[in-house]
């Protein structure tokens, strides 16, 4: 049986029992799975609709609440020191001309981290797993608007920011918890 606090699925388990070093590893392919996925773009203005939901979703649902956000953290670092891992290959300097997307960037760290906790708590049902996603969705689309509304006015944010993306982000999350519920059964061998 499950603890509160012990990780979700075998995968999980087996990922924070690994070595330091796999646990870096861990977070680096997270933070490229995010960088790819962001390169999966249909153009909207003024935020275009990408894959990065999902991405961030499956690396909180699956590595949990502090190596999940630990990925979306490298993701923006990697950003920040001017590598293309943004969508349009754009690097985080091209904020400062198109602020937009802000909001939601930041949105991702604390997706990561909820939709991890709550995976973690709920012992790895299905229900649990469902739920964790939808509210890694809901802060990472609360963060993404409030931030937008700031810019264009909160009528605009929600005409714009919000109501084009909720099917898309309805299919992501659902692929995010097949693919999460599939890969938590498995297990990192035990000598890594």
């Amino acid at each position: 049986m499950t603890t509160l606090n012990q990780p979700s699925t075998a995968f999980t388990r087996s990922l924070a029992s690994s070595s330091r070093a796999v646990k870096v590893t861990a977070v680096v392919f997270g933070s490229l799975l995010i960088a790819a996925a962001s390169q999966i773009e249909v153009p909207f203005f003024p935020v275009p609709m990408t894959m990065q939901t999902f991405a961030v979703l499956l690396v909180g649902l699956l590595f949990g609440s502090r190596l999940g956000a630990a990925a979306v953290l490298a993701y923006l670092a990697e950003a920040a020191v001017g590598l293309p891992v943004l969508s349009g290959g754009d690097a985080l300097v091209s904020l400062l001309v198109k602020p937009a997307t802000t909001g939601y960037l930041v949105g991702f760290v604390g997706a990561a981290f909820v939709a991890g906790l709550i995976a973690e708590r709920t012992a790895g049902r299905i229900w649990g797993t469902v739920a964790a996603a939808v509210a890694g969705e809901v802060v990472l689309m609360t963060l993404g608007v409030a931030f937008l509304a700031w810019l264009i006015g909160a009528e605009s944010a929600v005409t714009y920011g919000f109501v084009p993306f909720i099917l898309g982000d309805v299919l992501k999350i659902v692929l995010a918890v097949a693919v999460a519920r599939g890969v938590g059964r498995l297990s990192l061998p035990t000598a890594l």
